[in-house]
């Protein structure tokens, strides 16, 4: 007979590193960032670049100045850089992206404690920050180098379309990303494969990114009573891209199951108002944040009791 082992938590344990898992996000990120570089031209590679190197360094300065063990091994900067990049514009100005990439690692993440401290996510944080701050050089779209339909391509991105009025790109445009938009936004077909693999890798649930998407498209369709302008809303601006990569971040979103579809139908419905009633017409950055805030509360609402136990 085996002697009972006493010892502390956690109880359950995984193979899984944090470094193996920010190496299957990068993986999954990398066809989307590829075909940003094709759309939007070298220019989205220079912004890329500078967001990872920014992101990188800062974590490792800081940890350098509070003598901290250093962290930079763990990946996680370099996942932060990347989404932060693929969040902006292919022209954005590179010294504006050090300073989103600063900020993101440095006041977001390193001054609550590192990675798995940090209450909210750091790309979508900093990204908000950069609107707010530099709204006329960060807000819009750049416009891709190639299209099938040069005349539907101006400044204007989907979204300013759809809530402004004037002529949108086709469908199939939409999907495989020749219209403006950030780098990363763009090709939902790119988005799509890092999003089987993540799948696939067992690194994220399904549920999340289809129920964050499914919940703007039905309110869309609610309110407009047209598939077509429904299927605009769900492939425009950021929200497939975030609810692949941004919604589904470990540190900042509920770890229950149930609290995971809670916190993606909420997502989708601030994303649905801030698009239809906001002054803004993308909605998925700020979504995320304020969901983030609510995420420890959805956890204690959705965690489970043992038997016999009452609910907290």
């Amino acid at each position: 007979m085996n002697k009972l082992s006493v010892s502390s938590s956690p109880h359950i344990r995984s193979s899984a590193t944090t470094n193996r898992i920010m190496l299957d996000v990068i993986i999954a990120l990398l066809p989307t960032a590829i075909m940003g570089v094709v759309i939007f031209g070298w220019r989205a590679l220079a912004v890329i670049a500078t967001c990872v190197a920014s992101a990188v360094l800062s974590e490792f300065v800081f940890n350098l100045i509070v003598k901290k063990e250093q962290t930079i091994g763990d990946l996680s900067a370099v996942v932060t850089g990347l989404i932060l990049a693929l969040n902006l514009r292919a022209d954005a100005p590179i010294w504006q992206c050090v300073i989103g990439s600063v900020f993101a690692i440095v006041v977001v993440k390193c001054l609550f404690g590192g990675l798995g401290c940090n209450f909210a996510n750091p790309a979508a944080t900093a990204r908000i920050f950069l609107l707010i701050c530099f709204a006329g050089t960060l807000g819009g779209g750049a416009i891709p180098k190639i299209s099938s339909a040069p005349e539907l391509v101006s400044g204007a991105t989907p979204l300013s379309v759809l809530k402004n009025g004037g002529a949108l790109p086709s469908l199939l445009d939409m999907f495989l990303g020749f219209r403006g938009g950030a780098i990363g936004e763009a090709c939902i077909a790119a988005i799509l494969l890092g999003f089987v693999y993540l799948v696939v890798r067992r690194v994220i649930h399904f549920e999340t990114p289809l129920i964050l998407v499914a919940t703007v498209f039905v309110l869309s369709l609610i309110v407009d009573n047209s598939f077509t302008v429904a299927t605009y809303q769900m492939l425009a601006g950021g929200l497939v891209f975030a609810s692949v990569f941004m919604a589904t971040d470990y540190v900042t979103t509920p770890i229950t199951r149930s609290g995971k579809m809670i916190y993606a139908v909420g997502c989708g419905l601030i994303t649905f108002l801030i698009r239809y009633f906001g002054n803004y017409p993308e909605g998925v950055s700020f979504s995320i944040l304020l969901m983030n805030i609510l995420s420890p509360y959805i956890e204690k609402w959705t965690a489970p009791r043992a038997l016999g136990g009452k609910k907290a």
